[in-house]
């Protein structure tokens, strides 16, 4: 009896699942309105100052600072006052070194000067010799033979000649002497320019080894590629950004959004602001500055954001005592109508460059082309082809609703003839 009980039962299962599977799910969708519709976009930004004064790390040629002591970020300055301290081991042995190629420039130069004047010496003394022979030479050259023998004479006209071309070359190294030593001292002496160069631009560097403010203001730290700040111990070069004392009196926002977030922003629109954690403070403006491109923000991640400014009043930032680096959350406000429509962006589908929603039109849906106007991440502004109390369908994939698949209707019916099938020949067989 139990299990003529539990077979009817089973069989009444799988008669109610597939009378269920015939029903049709509820299609979800929408009732087009008409009324006041605001469609914005979130982000967060930074406070900055509109006049930043730029501080870069002192010296030049990008010479190697090493940081020795800093002002904490966020420190109140007054100009004049010492901002970090720097140490260049680099720098010093660079101008020990140059210091060094100075005096070995010096004793080149003294030798070349001892070896000049030793080589000339020797020529003079070689040419005064010579002009000595030869007026010996031209006199007995000139001699009467019946004076002196003829072989003296003939020796004496040889030794002239000799003589003679022996001067010219005497003075011929003379003069080549004076312009080669001339030109090795010229050598010798744009050395000496260049090192003593190197070695005033060492000095120069080395007297450069602190940050002062230049006026007053906060000091704000700037980030590398990585998003380090400077630190004690941090290795800079010369030239590069330190950080920045911004004026506080004109400050703004920097805000960065998605790209994909941030289409159809535009300088001009307004701008709901208030710090992180201070909804009170609300503080209204608008996008002063949108950039022409997104670029990304750090190697961690491939997502480009396009960067826009928004300033703030100096009203606000007195009564609030705002300072730089403060974190902001903004709205962009893309569009504040009084009057509008508007449909869920999962019901728009877009079909070479034209927008179709599906319209309820009876006991179907039927594509109807529309024109938008202002798109949001959520939802789009329709200007044209929609009526306020029409209804559009939220989901352009129909999903089907349990029991639809036939096999899955049969297999449920099988599973339940079956067991009542079971059931009667286990009660046959009982009886």
């Amino acid at each position: 009896m139990i299990r003529r009980l539990r077979c009817a039962a089973l069989l009444g299962v799988g008669m109610l699942v597939a009378a269920c599977g015939s029903d049709e799910m509820p299609v979800a969708s929408e009732t087009v309105a008409q009324g006041p519709l605001t469609i914005s976009v979130r982000g967060e930004g930074e406070l900055r100052s509109a006049k930043p004064t730029p501080l870069n790390v002192p010296g030049k040629n990008w010479a190697q600072r090493q940081v020795e002591w800093m002002l904490p970020e966020g420190s109140l300055v007054k100009k004049g006052d010492v901002l970090a301290r720097f140490v260049s081991p680099e720098g010093e042995q660079q101008l020990a070194q140059a210091m060094i190629d100075l005096q070995r420039n010096a004793l080149a130069r003294a030798a070349k000067e001892s070896g000049l004047e030793s080589a000339q010496g020797r020529v003079e003394v070689d040419l005064s010799r010579v002009a000595v022979q030869l007026g010996i030479a031209q006199r007995y050259a000139g001699a009467d033979l019946s004076t002196v023998a003829r072989n003296q004479v003939l020796d004496a006209i040889e030794d002239r000649e000799y003589l003679q071309v022996r001067q010219g070359v005497l003075q011929w190294q003379r003069d080549q002497s004076g312009v080669r030593g001339g030109a090795e001292l010229a050598v010798l002496d744009a050395q000496r320019a260049t090192f003593d160069m190197s070695a005033k631009t060492r000095k120069d560097d080395l007297e450069a080894l602190e940050l002062r403010a230049p006026n007053d203001g906060v000091l704000l730290l700037a980030a590398n590629w990585s998003g380090d700040k400077p630190t004690v111990g941090a290795n800079l070069r010369a030239g590069f950004e330190f950080g920045s004392l911004p004026d506080t009196s004109t400050m703004e926002v920097e805000i960065d959004l998605p790209q994909i977030e941030a289409q159809g922003v535009q300088a001009g629109d307004a701008v709901v602001l208030h710090p992180l954690g201070r909804p009170d403070q609300r503080i209204d403006s608008r996008l002063s500055w949108v950039a022409s491109a997104a670029k990304v923000r750090n190697r961690e991640s491939p997502v480009k954001f396009l960067s826009m400014r928004a300033p703030i009043p100096a009203d606000a930032i007195e009564r609030y005592r705002l300072i730089p680096g403060q974190r902001f959350a903004a709205s962009v406000v893309l569009l504040d109508a009084k009057n509008a429509m508007a449909v869920p962006n999962v019901a728009i589908e877009q079909r070479d460059d034209r927008h179709w929603v599906q319209v309820k039109q009876g006991n179907d849906y039927v594509s109807r082309e529309v024109k938008l106007g202002v798109r949001g991440t959520a939802r789009s502004q329709v200007l044209s082809g929609l009526k306020p109390g029409e209804q559009v369908r939220l989901s352009q994939v129909e999903v089907p609703a349990p029991g639809d698949d036939g096999s899955v209707k049969d297999k449920d019916a099988g599973d339940a003839g079956g067991d009542g099938k079971d059931g009667d020949d286990a009660e046959g067989k009982t009886a």
